[in-house]
């Protein structure tokens, strides 16, 4: 396995900034050590007037070398990661690690209590908050904290997803940034590859989600997408395991007997169009899917029909994909309403020229 070379740049050997956030932590980032605690989110409501939300955290860390923060729970019906991040806590010890691992198994706290993908306190979405704010909701506090210090200090971050209640992937999935140039495009390829996951789909920015923050503060960001339905499949948790802990290796974090030798599968490259990958239900009532997760597509053949069982005699509408590619995602809830995606694509990706 060849290694990652990490940069020595301003960023890998300066003292963080300081930054102005109501959040306290129970642990020293600067510490050597196993450290496990919360960060203390204040907030005050009727039931506890000086109370704060417990956000769990853990800091694992020897010497001198990269930063990778790994984080699950972003929503919290998202289980597979969740688990993946308990058991890196549980498993890795300082001696086995060179520089440091910063590990939030349950990143929106409250939305990982309630099971839901979203905040039950705010309605927060915390994958589409950044870069957050200090003064704001316990969401978008979050947010900010996670780019404006913890990501400061990184040089690498994944984010475990699934596809959570509503959705769910065709297997083990990677998603990422488009590289900016051809120097980028070495360094993220990489990367996907020493992480293995089956498919690895690399998108355009949006300005609120955590792989463009982590492109603000200079590091890169990697998420999965780990099947989904709000339940755990056990071969994803193994697979995305063994991935996470080889990219590990290649980055130069971890060393020892816990790196695998190898990667989980070869990783195809592919990318998701925004405006012609994504299938979405024009009507409300209850969809018939028409193809399955891994059918290959063309522009215009039919995706999906919605039926109307609150009109008698109506007949359903038939839904069309928008472009051609591979199914990857497709939704589980039967019920739909105008404007709930259906289906996602994915196409294969040329290398950049």
């Amino acid at each position: 396995m060849v290694k990652q070379e990490t940069p020595t740049t301003a960023k890998n050997l300066a003292k963080p900034v300081a930054v102005s956030t109501p959040i306290k932590s129970e642990i020293d980032f600067d510490a050597d050590g196993k450290h496990l605690g919360y960060l203390r989110l204040p907030h005050s409501v009727h039931r506890s007037a000086y109370g704060w939300i417990p956000i769990p955290i853990a800091s694992i860390r020897n010497g001198e070398g990269p930063t990778v923060i790994i984080s699950a729970g972003t929503h919290g019906d998202e289980y597979e990661g969740q688990i993946i991040v308990s058991r890196l806590i549980r498993e890795i010890e300082p001696d086995m690690l060179k520089g440091q691992l910063i590990l939030l198994p349950m990143a929106n706290a409250p939305a990982g209590e309630a099971g839901t993908r979203t905040s039950p306190i705010d309605d927060g979405n915390l994958n589409r908050l950044y870069p957050g704010d200090a003064a704001g909701t316990p969401s978008q506090v979050i947010a900010h904290y996670i780019e404006h210090v913890l990501l400061a200090r990184s040089q690498y971050m994944v984010d475990l997803h699934s596809g959570g209640s509503s959705l769910r992937y065709d297997g083990a999935n990677m998603m990422g940034l488009e590289p900016r140039d051809a120097q980028e495009e070495t360094v993220v390829t990489g990367l996907l590859k020493a992480f293995g996951l089956p498919k690895a789909f690399l998108y355009q920015p949006n300005s609120v989600n955590v792989t463009a923050a982590a492109r603000r503060q200079g590091a890169i960001c990697f998420l999965t997408e780990l099947g989904g339905g709000g339940g755990v499949d056990p071969a994803l948790v193994e697979q995305g395991m063994h991935g996470l802990l080889h990219l590990l290796g290649y980055i130069g974090v971890l060393h020892g007997a816990m790196v695998p030798p190898a990667p989980p599968c070869q990783a195809r490259l592919m990318a998701i169009d925004r405006n012609a990958h994504y299938v979405y239900a024009y009507d409300n009532g209850v969809h018939q899917p028409l193809v399955e997760l891994g059918a290959k597509v063309r522009k215009g053949d039919p995706a999906a029909l919605i039926h109307f069982p609150d009109t008698p005699g109506k007949p359903p509408q038939t839904v069309h994909f928008p472009g051609d590619g591979e199914v990857v995602c497709k939704r589980v809830l039967a019920q739909v309403r105008r404007g709930d995606c259906i289906f996602q694509l994915a196409s294969e990706r040329r290398p950049l020229g």
